[in-house]
């Protein structure tokens, strides 16, 4: 048996080099830049999580949602807090209850999912966050624009996932 052709075995050409050492530095660059964009980024992912029953994050937003009712729409309680603490849960289809939220106030939006995980995105602002069942994930959150925003599910929740689409109010 003959060994391969050593062809493989020769130097690199001046541009074979030079791509090798740009591609180098790049992955230099973009691995220098991943603790920096954690540090110095300002769209960094929610840090304040808490571990909950299910059970209890459904009564807490129940309550808080029968406190601040203001109307109903398809049967869901459209509720329109103080600025402050929000809650809103995930299940399957549907996201509850809907906010009407004040412009430019923070709020800080308690997230959880009462049964399996449910992508959470605000469009079209494309705000994107995970509801998993078991956490009170909490983000601080300040509407900039008035309108009507939909909230998607965007993680696969079985049959009725292209229905679960909630919605926030800013005004």
């Amino acid at each position: 048996m003959l060994a391969p052709p050593k062809i493989w075995w020769r130097k690199l050409g001046r541009y074979e080099k030079n791509w090798v050492i740009i591609a180098f530095v790049w992955c230099l660059l973009l691995s220098a830049m991943m603790p920096l964009w954690l540090v110095f980024g300002k769209q960094n992912v929610p840090v304040t999580t808490f571990r909950v029953t299910t059970a209890d994050f459904e009564r807490i937003t129940q309550e808080f949602a029968a406190l601040y009712q203001v109307g109903e729409e398809q049967g869901l309680p459209i509720v329109a807090p103080p600025p402050g603490d929000v809650y809103i849960y995930g299940r399957q289809w549907q996201w509850y209850p809907i906010l009407k939220l004040e412009l430019g106030e923070e709020y800080r939006v308690h997230l959880s999912s009462l049964d399996v995980l449910h992508g959470f995105s605000i469009q079209p602002v494309n705000l994107n966050f995970m509801a998993v069942p078991g956490y009170d994930y909490v983000l601080t959150l300040t509407p900039t624009t008035t309108g009507e925003f939909s909230i998607v599910c965007n993680e696969y929740c079985y049959v009725g996932h292209h229905l679960m689409v909630g919605k926030i109010i800013v005004e």
